[in-house]
């Protein structure tokens, strides 16, 4: 029996010696290799025999959209304003509510200067970190192409290529010419994403990015879409989650019907992954690294952020795409019913009757409202 410490390296999902003990500490490396013995698949079976795939396949050729031309790259972006007018349209954020007492601790004696500071930081960190994610996500499409049997798939999987290289394009431009700062990849985001890549089975790489990765990043960034009050940032949100819809879909559409074929055992391995790539983007949305940038104490400063209500509550919402993408795929009652029981331990299991991503790029589809407006 897989153990928590085999999977996670740690008995305890909330050991913060563990989750600190976890570093990068290669911040100036520009390249890095992960080893991977997967095999190339063609397939001479050209039989369109995937309605569902076939749909989301037209859907994406004609929802293409281009970062240089429909964003507008003439708008100012003002960092310390934008932080202080998010603050005030969400006045209970991050250990802001009335009833968090910060006396005693590091923050106690911050003022607006403090506070300004680390919401400019934590901007250049998410952003950071949504850049690496998605340069992830253009890897393990690209493997997805060359692994997967099916045809329908393999075009499918075509589109989302295009896709993610304009995710990498459009966040590394705001980054660069909007912001003030890059962060290195979260070392246990790197850690997951060199686990996804490395295996070489097909639909673990479907499994780690497009259920896992992307079904958190869809939440995470309509989470900052409901959030910000910056308008370049919103719109290149809603873009981005115009794609992201789709390629959630695509893994659960899928996946679906390869789970349904795997026996008791292979369908264990896959929920103890599905469980360590959750531990480990939770652990990501600490941001370890603005703390330490900021001259804190990281560790004293995470036994506070895990106590509050409000990070409690985005921790728990970034997961409200992928628990029912998961019960949808029959991972979360098969066997002994397991994964329920580690998203119950997690506090995410509330999701799990909240709607599949298998239709909603199709309400999601900002591209196309975008231009039946134009031409209305």
């Amino acid at each position: 029996m897989t153990t928590f410490k085999d999977m996670i390296g740690r008995e305890d999902v909330d050991d913060l010696e563990a989750i600190l003990s976890v570093s990068n500490t290669d911040v100036d490396q520009v390249m890095h290799t992960v080893a991977s013995q997967t095999d190339a698949l063609f397939t001479w079976d050209y039989e369109r025999t995937r309605p569902a795939l076939v749909k989301l396949y037209e859907k994406a050729k004609t929802s293409q959209w281009n970062a240089e031309t429909d964003l507008d790259w003439s708008i100012d972006v003002d960092q310390e304003k934008v932080v202080v007018e998010n603050a005030l349209a969400n006045p209970n954020g991050f250990l802001q509510s009335p009833d968090f007492d910060l006396s005693g601790t590091p923050f106690a004696k911050w003022g607006d200067k403090e506070w300004i500071q680390l919401g400019i930081e934590s901007q250049n960190w998410t952003l950071s970190q949504f850049l690496h994610g998605e340069q992830g996500a253009l890897i393990c499409t690209a493997r997805v192409v060359e692994t997967v049997p099916w045809i329908d798939a393999k075009y499918y999987g075509a589109t989302q290529v295009m896709d993610e290289a304009r995710h990498v394009e459009v966040f590394a431009k705001y980054l660069d010419t909007k912001l003030s700062g890059h962060y290195p990849i979260n070392a246990h985001l790197r850690t997951l994403l060199d686990d996804i890549i490395a295996d070489p089975r097909w639909d673990m790489t479907y499994l780690g990015m497009q259920i896992m990765v992307e079904g958190l990043a869809l939440a995470a960034f309509g989470f900052m879409h409901q959030l910000t009050t910056e308008p370049l940032l919103k719109k290149l949100l809603r873009y981005v989650m115009s794609d992201e819809a789709r390629h959630v879909a695509f893994g659960v559409l899928s996946l679906k019907e390869f789970y349904d074929g795997l026996d008791a055992s292979e369908i264990r391995e896959r929920q103890e992954f599905a469980f360590e790539a959750a531990v480990r983007m939770r652990d990501r949305f600490l941001q370890q690294e603005v703390w330490d940038r900021m001259g804190l104490d990281v560790k004293a400063v995470l036994g506070l952020v895990m106590q509050d209500e409000g990070r409690k509550l985005f921790q728990s919402m970034l997961f409200s795409k992928i628990v029912p993408n998961c019960k949808k795929l029959g991972l979360l009652d098969a066997g002994d019913a397991w994964l329920r029981t580690r998203f119950t331990e997690l506090g995410v299991i509330q999701f799990e009757d909240w709607a599949d991503t298998g239709e909603e790029y199709l309400e999601l589809d900002e591209v196309a409202k975008d231009r039946e407006a134009a031409t209305a």
